[in-house]
């Protein structure tokens, strides 16, 4: 009789203050929680992905935001990312939305994490206290959606 190996679910989540260290602290944390449950081999877009998030949470909110990482099947990861501002972006409410110039500095990051996530998405999340309410963005990452600073999947 075999018997197979099943993971558990595994999720984690991690409170960030309004703070530029905040982004950093979450990739750190990122890479290290991929490697130990055995996928480190996604350490690569998941932290792009994150990063993205989390700096679009720091910038765009006046208050703490959260990072969550849950384990989403066999090497597969969801990354969402909570914050107080209530408005959803643009890349993130589908349809049109508008083209950074080349010399713009900021708008390509929400669209990198379109392009390179196996999933994504968002939703509001309505609270009956002030500080309760806000957003959540999700991205989920398998590591086989090329992006295009990286060598396509084998």
């Amino acid at each position: 009789m075999t018997h197979a190996t099943v993971s558990p679910p595994w999720a984690y989540t991690l409170q960030l203050p309004q703070d530029p260290r905040g982004p950093g602290i979450a990739r750190a944390t990122l890479r290290t929680v991929l490697v130990v449950h055995g996928i480190g081999d996604l350490v690569e877009t998941a932290e792009l992905l994150a990063s993205e998030l989390v700096t679009n949470a720091y910038r765009h909110s006046t208050g703490p935001y959260s990072l969550r990482l849950r384990g989403a099947g066999r090497n597969r990861v969801r990354v969402g990312v909570w914050d107080s501002n209530p408005e959803i972006p643009a890349p993130f409410r589908g349809g049109e939305t508008h083209e950074p110039g080349v010399l713009e500095e900021r708008g390509r990051g929400l669209r990198l994490v379109r392009q390179c996530a196996d999933s994504w998405g968002a939703y509001p999340v309505r609270g009956g206290l002030p500080g309760q309410g806000g957003k959540v963005l999700w991205v989920e990452c398998t590591g086989k959606t090329p992006c295009p600073w990286s060598d396509p999947p084998e």
